[in-house]
């Protein structure tokens, strides 16, 4: 069939051509947006999950839900390597750049941007750094308020302008951090402390996070009421029914069908995960002749979709790991059958050494986002089926 009319995205947040089986979530964050709107107080939102289940693409739509309300929003991503206040600036620059054609008062704009300005420039101490870097924000700085150097105290003061100002316009601000698990843990404790402030003030602001499955132990690390703090939404496979329709969905916009044996094939290689729904989706239509699609298209399309993850989704993240990190993984490999998480003890044990000596390769795993903490003493793999990549290779 036509490869141009091929309708199947695998890519890293790219959008699929029908977003099946987060409609629970999509429900959940209406309801939200709407009790903010009346005044009433809500948690900011969490989405956790492995690596490929589709949390950017749920974040970027809980966004679209929140600009077609009227609200500000603006999204960041964190890196390990980078500080909140740069990038959450730019992201609440944009959010009020959004909101403030329909503000009454511009005066109380520029006050709040004067603000903002302060809260950015502290991101470095060093003057004459400070001169060659700008916010982008055309107003003068307003010192005394979010500037004290202190991130959690400035985030608080600065978060409450923010809503302050919202407030006063009649819509809400909604920030949008993906990969969360990677903030500091002086910016985690930060954020922490501005959505308790925000949540008991009931002021229209909230943030919304998604990251890998260990995201709740990061926040309650930090904050032992953050498990009250916020709304926990766990993504993960898909289920059949959702899974099929991803499929069929976008093929018959197309003109085009699956036999129900081909359907049964695609759900058994996908294993309902959405990024590999879309690349096995993707192979068995540029191979099939003509529709409907059958499982004898699949299982020959099956090896070119394998290959693509292979280089793409499984290559591409074990050559960022050292060689001390790569035994690692081959070892929790070999002992998750079922790629389920492991005992730290028993990937040691695996390797024949003392589990103080493989700390240093899974602390650099972990901070390269390849494996998280499930639970204390426990070990798993962010991608899905990379245990199962490894022993095959």
């Amino acid at each position: 069939m036509d490869p141009v009319r091929n309708p199947y995205a695998p890519g890293a947040g790219q959008r699929p051509p029908e977003l099946a089986g987060r409609d629970k979530q999509l429900a959940a964050f209406d309801i939200v947006l709407e009790r903010i709107a009346r005044g009433r107080p809500e948690r900011s939102v969490m989405l956790t999950g492995l690596r490929g289940v589709g949390k950017t693409v749920l974040l970027n739509q809980l966004r679209s839900a929140a600009i077609s309300r009227g609200w500000g929003t603006g999204k960041i991503e964190a890196r390990p390597d980078q500080d909140l206040r740069r990038p959450l600036s730019s992201a609440l620059h944009m959010a009020v750049r959004g909101i403030a054609m329909n503000a009454r008062n511009s005066e109380q704009v520029d006050d709040f941007l004067g603000i903002l300005k302060a809260f950015a420039l502290r991101a470095t101490a060093d003057k004459g750094m400070r001169e060659r870097w700008q916010p982008g924000i055309d107003v003068p700085a307003v010192t005394g308020r979010a500037d004290s150097g202190d991130i959690e105290i400035d985030l608080i003061e600065l978060f409450k302008e923010a809503a302050a100002l919202a407030s006063d316009i009649g819509v809400g601000i909604a920030v949008f951090i993906d990969e969360m698990q990677d903030l500091g843990p002086a910016d985690v404790s930060a954020i922490c402390g501005a959505c308790h402030e925000l949540s008991q003030d009931g002021a229209p602001l909230i943030v919304v996070g998604a990251g890998l499955p260990h995201l709740p132990a990061v926040l309650s690390a930090s904050k032992s009421y953050s498990e009250r703090l916020f709304s926990y939404h766990r993504i993960d496979r898909l289920d059949r029914q959702a899974a099929d329709l991803a499929l069929i969905a976008p093929a018959e916009r197309e003109e085009v069908k699956f036999t129900e044996t081909a359907l049964d094939s695609l759900y058994q290689r996908a294993d309902g995960y959405p990024y590999f729904v879309q690349a096995y989706g993707k192979a068995a239509w540029d191979q099939a002749p003509d529709s409907p699609i059958t499982a004898e298209d699949v299982a020959v399309a099956s090896p070119a979709a394998e290959e693509e993850l292979a280089v793409g989704f499984f290559g591409s993240r074990y050559e960022r790991a050292t060689p001390a990190e790569r035994e690692y993984m081959r070892a929790m490999a070999d002992l998750a059958g079922d790629d389920a998480p492991v005992a730290t003890s028993a990937v040691a044990a695996e390797l024949g050494r003392k589990p103080a000596s493989v700390s240093p390769a899974r602390d650099g795993l972990i901070k390269k986002g390849l494996i998280y903490s499930a639970e204390r003493g426990t070990i798993g793999f962010t991608v899905p089926h990379f245990g199962r990549h490894l022993r095959s290779v």
